[in-house]
């Protein structure tokens, strides 16, 4: 269970924690043109303009978030300074840039957006009001550097939209390896990230930021939890795929059909840069060092999880970002900077195909559907 006030001492943030990787500019050139030709080659077969990563969307939620009173000062930070209830919404989806069928098992995330937040704002997101933590089903990245990155993406933009059979083979043979793996009390994050995934509800999982942002003066990871006891039963259940090319949908309408969820977002602030460092997000941060602490509560009551129409307002009509946000809660690290342009050219990319703007909400009535 988290903790009430944590037992540490975190450090402040100071600009020599951030150490930009030789070459960084002309890294993020070429990542933007991969993420475009991602997009470009599921327009031109699909006809339709996806984001160049999680492109397919599994649940389109809204809801509360409630910044938890009486936290500590190192947590009483940024958002979380004040207690407040806002609106959210939130995006469950999985990696690819392609729409594929679900028994393609691959990594989860999990968008969230919280609108009406007040407070200095990021560069470029000066007349918003929302704050974006985008967090996937595993507490690390899969590569260490921007460099790195951009090899891994190179392979998956060769592969979009292609082989849609083979990759369900494949996937179903690194599925049953995992197993045996995970039932040793191992985990492959290769295996995992290849199309191994289990076949398992998406809404039981435990979501991570896996790079940090500021938290105020400190350094900090997120993480969701799941918590009410509907909910934490879905972790690691298992969701019927056989012939349900988009069954994860279908598992969650009937989920929110009859029950409300309650997650905890939890922070974990750096207390040691050796080995919690900011520049390598493929390093777990230890929980010993620093647990995660609970800082706000997110509520979504019962409701249609997913439709035509939600998926029309949610998928075409938002974004999400890391760097739609407070200043106070600036991302950090070669992955997040990179994300900048990256997250705007997606966007933009979906904006002018569709004929219209992609708005920010600032308020409970702003948001689609």
């Amino acid at each position: 269970m988290p903790q009430s006030a944590p037992p540490i001492a975190p450090l402040r943030y100071h600009v020599a924690v951030e150490q930009p990787e030789d070459g960084e500019a002309t890294t993020a050139e070429e990542l933007l043109a991969t993420l475009r030709s991602i997009s470009e080659t599921t327009y031109e077969n699909g006809g339709r303009p996806l984001r160049s990563v999680h492109a397919k969307s599994h649940a389109l939620l809204h809801g509360e978030i409630e910044i938890l009173p009486g936290l500590p000062p190192v947590l009483a930070q940024g958002l979380f300074a004040t207690p407040a209830t806002y609106p959210v919404v939130m995006r469950v989806s999985t990696i690819p840039g392609d729409v594929l069928d679900d028994n393609v098992s691959l990594p989860r995330g999990l968008a969230l957006k919280i609108i009406g937040v007040p407070g200095e704002r990021l560069s470029g997101s000066e007349d918003e009001t929302t704050q974006d933590f985008l967090m996937v089903n595993g507490p690390v990245f899969a590569t260490p550097t921007g460099k790195a990155f951009l090899k891994n993406l190179k392979l998956v933009a060769a592969t979009t939209d292609k082989l849609e059979g083979a990759k369900k083979v494949v996937s179903t043979v690194l599925q049953s390896v995992e197993s045996l793996i995970e039932a040793g009390g191992s985990k492959s994050a290769t295996l995992v990230a290849l199309g191994g995934h289990p076949e398992t509800n998406p809404l039981g999982e435990t979501y991570h930021t896996q790079a940090p942002l500021l938290y105020g003066d400190y350094i900090a990871k997120f993480a969701l939890f799941p918590v009410s006891p509907e909910l934490a039963a879905l972790t690691n259940a298992q969701v019927d795929l056989a012939d349900k090319p988009d069954g994860l949908r279908q598992a969650a309408n009937e989920f929110f059909r009859d029950n409300g969820a309650v997650w905890e977002l939890r922070a974990q602030l750096c207390t040691d840069l050796e080995t919690m460092p900011v520049e390598d997000s493929t390093v777990q941060w230890s929980e010993e060092k620093s647990p995660f602490i609970t800082v706000a509560r997110v509520i979504v009551e019962p409701q249609e999880a997913w439709s035509e129409a939600k998926s029309k307002a949610f998928d075409d009509g938002l974004s999400f970002a890391p760097w739609h946000g407070l200043a106070a809660h600036r991302p950090l690290g070669s992955i997040m900077r990179l994300r900048k342009p990256a997250y705007r050219m997606s966007a933009r990319f979906r904006a002018e195909r569709d004929g219209c703007p992609i708005m920010e909400p600032k308020r409970r009535e702003d948001i689609p559907g």
